[in-house]
């Protein structure tokens, strides 16, 4: 089954601009009717379209965000929904600037694993 892209990107007021992460999420293939934004603070999850994007995610997902901080900065919520999004959604995540935070490593690292 095809896998389906999304983008998530959020700042955290109207003045604040997204063209870079905007384009960061294209430059790694996100389709730009894919992209999901919300204009306020990371503080929590109480996001509409963080919401609205997170109930399209199942197994044949793939989440980019451009950095960590753009999808959440309470540690605990953000540990709470890397959890919902990886576990329960089945989805991988993938971080641009980060890539050790990108959850089809390990999925690759055990299937090159289980060939040995």
């Amino acid at each position: 089954m095809k896998q389906k892209i999304y983008g998530y990107m959020r700042v955290s007021t109207k003045e604040q601009k997204e063209d870079r992460q905007r384009l960061a999420l294209m430059e790694a293939g996100v389709p730009e009717e894919k992209i999901f934004m919300d204009k306020q603070s990371g503080k929590n999850f109480e996001r509409t379209e963080y919401k609205r994007m997170l109930r399209r995610l199942n197994e044949n997902s793939i989440l980019y965000v451009k950095s960590i901080d753009r999808l959440g900065r309470n540690y605990q919520e953000l540990n709470d929904q890397w959890r919902i999004i990886t576990k329960e959604k089945c989805a991988d995540i993938v971080v641009i600037d980060m890539p050790i935070l990108d959850t089809r490593r390990k999925k690759i690292f055990w299937g090159h694993l289980s060939q040995i």
